[in-house]
């Protein structure tokens, strides 16, 4: 999708929901969106990255009970938990919030009573799970029992192992409450219902023209051609905003969770000053805005969040971009099965960029990404260390041994034309919003450095006397340019790694005049400068060897060359 430059650019990642640990499969939606953010910075972009705590529902409930600690407690923990983890990703939002916050709490409010007031709510009393022994009503995760639709085992707001269809309160069958496992009774309770039926044509018109990728429209278009169901948009529980005028119900978690996307912009623009400048974003269509989320939550983003903005009067989404979800060694994640790689053990030992190359690299964005340690130790192997970290390596290590500068010489058009190409696919790939097409491209460049540099055999001609030195200098230059054009291509992905190349390359004093992350895209192309001084470079990656175990082995212990 290519994106008008006149309007800034609003990125959104669905938000975490923190009641546990950062794990990869977290990461397939975060690292991709982060990496669309600092390209469309250097495609000349203005653009905001906005992400927080989804910190309200029932599973932060359940866990702060089980723990003996309060929900506020559980949030804190896990908020700074993924705050700091994302910091050591390199994933830099421009606001990072929660959705507990006083500005998400007020927006939500607003926006449900514009709901109220503009019709598309209503009451409704339902059946509802009670559990005689707690003596309370149990809403979404309190509750299991079978789903009504495929008679597999359920949770309360979802069909979680079976067909996956939402569940509303009451629909499930032969409930049992889920903290004390007692059989629960169905009992009158009054809740409030969002109109969604009434969007059908609505969605029906907006899908078609909804930017992002095409697993995302596909999968919400089914779900309008099938008949649409009103949603139940409260909840029995304390923890949560409170429903408008009703001190008994907090409003469900999908209502207040994507509203904060518009607080978190709230919130960001009032701390630059900009206190009403939130609404160019979210109510006068004065920005492009994209969400970044996994395929399990594409029905909330596609189909329930744009009918409740429509309905409310804000801006709706211009695209969604949804990523393929996540398998450990070929079977399911699942953190009870031990499926599982915790980010922050990953990262104890690996490079945080060796990660989010893996996430990229490995899979098409929106297909299934099998993590093995096996596929993870290939990666590195064959591209970071045997293509990427060979090139910059040896060309620079020669360089620096035999001139100690960016020699003289002109850059061939045969380069030129090779950086030119790689260029529009990189271009394409941020359109497309194909991450691997990104990389493949880039490191489609660095295959083509190494083997001009290989070919032309400059070694050979330091042996030559003055003119043989010059034209060794010359292919060294054109190699050099090489590597530019590769830090430029995959700084996004490979921003630490990519920037102690760049400095190695004497560029922080050279004809950019700025770090890396400033740089935008056109600089490829620009001539790297003779006589700006090199850098003896060190080991970008270690080698990995899998054993058959799964774990990965090294001669050396493996460093995340920490700064």
């Amino acid at each position: 999708m290519k994106l008008p430059t006149e309007k800034p650019v609003l990125v959104t990642s669905a938000l975490p929901y923190v009641n546990g640990e950062c794990h990869i499969g977290h990461l397939r939606t975060y690292v991709p969106a982060d990496i669309y953010v600092r390209m469309l910075r250097k495609m000349g972009y203005e653009v905001v990255f906005v992400s927080g705590s989804d910190t309200h529902g029932t599973p932060i409930v359940l866990s702060a009970e089980a723990q003996g600690v309060t929900p506020e407690e559980v949030v804190e923990k896990y908020h700074e938990h993924f705050r700091r983890t994302f910091a050591e990703l390199n994933v830099k939002f421009d606001y990072f919030g929660r959705t507990d916050s006083e500005t998400n709490h007020k927006r939500t409010a607003e926006i449900v009573q514009r709901l109220v007031e503009n019709g598309f709510v209503y009451k409704k009393v339902l059946k509802q799970a009670f559990c005689n022994t707690c003596g309370r009503f149990l809403p979404d995760r309190y509750v299991e029992g079978e789903c009504p639709y495929c008679g597999a085992v359920a949770r309360g707001d979802e069909c979680d192992q079976g067909c996956s269809k939402h569940l509303e309160p009451g629909e499930i069958l032969e409930p049992r409450c889920k903290v004390c496992g007692s059989k629960a009774d169905f009992k009158d309770q009054e809740h409030f219902f969002f109109k969604l039926s009434s969007f059908a044509d609505f969605l029906a018109s907006y899908l078609e023209g909804l930017g992002g990728t095409l697993n995302a429209r596909n999968y919400a278009r089914e779900w309008v051609r099938k008949e649409l169901r009103d949603w139940c948009v409260t909840r029995s529980l304390e923890w949560g905003v409170k429903f408008p005028g009703r001190e008994d119900l907090v409003v469900y978690v999908w209502v207040d969770a994507p509203i904060g996307y518009i607080s978190f912009t709230e919130e960001l623009l009032k701390n630059r000053g900009k206190e009403e400048g939130w609404q160019r974003f979210w109510k006068e269509d004065g920005a492009t805005v994209v969400h970044f989320i996994g395929t399990d939550i594409i029905y909330h983003h596609c189909i329930f969040w744009p009918a409740m903005l429509k309905g409310a009067g804000y801006s709706l989404p211009n695209a969604v971009v949804a990523s393929g979800m996540v398998k450990i060694d070929g079977k399911t994640f699942s953190k009870t099965r031990g499926n599982v790689v915790w980010v922050s053990e990953f990262l104890e030992r690996f490079h945080p960029d060796a990660l989010r190359y893996f996430l990229v690299a490995h899979s098409s964005h929106t297909k299934e990404l099998d993590f093995s340690w096996g596929a993870f130790a290939t990666r590195l192997n064959n591209e970071l260390v045997g293509i990427l970290g060979n090139l910059v390596h040896r060309v620079l290590s020669f360089g620096y041994k035999n001139f100690g500068v960016v020699p003289e010489g002109v850059v061939k058009e045969e380069v030129l034309v090779e950086i030119e190409k790689a260029k529009a696919e990189v271009v394409r790939a941020v359109e497309e919003y194909e991450f691997k097409k990104l990389v493949d491209a880039a490191m489609g460049l660095a295959n083509f450095g190494n083997s001009f540099f290989q070919r032309e055999e400059p070694w050979h001609l330091l042996k030559q006397g003055e003119a043989g030195r010059e034209r060794c200098g010359e292919i060294v230059k054109n190699v050099l340019q090489i590597i530019k054009a590769v830090c430029v291509f995959l700084d996004a992905v490979l921003p630490e790694k990519m920037a102690e190349v760049w400095e190695g390359l004497g560029m922080k004093t050279g004809s950019a005049g700025s770090d890396l992350r400033s740089v935008r895209l056109e600089e490829a192309v620009a001539e790297i400068k003779s006589g700006q001084r090199l850098k003896k470079p060190k080991k970008m990656f270690e080698r990995f060897l899998a054993t058959a175990e799964g774990d990965l082995k090294s001669p050396q212990p493996p460093s995340r060359n920490k700064k």
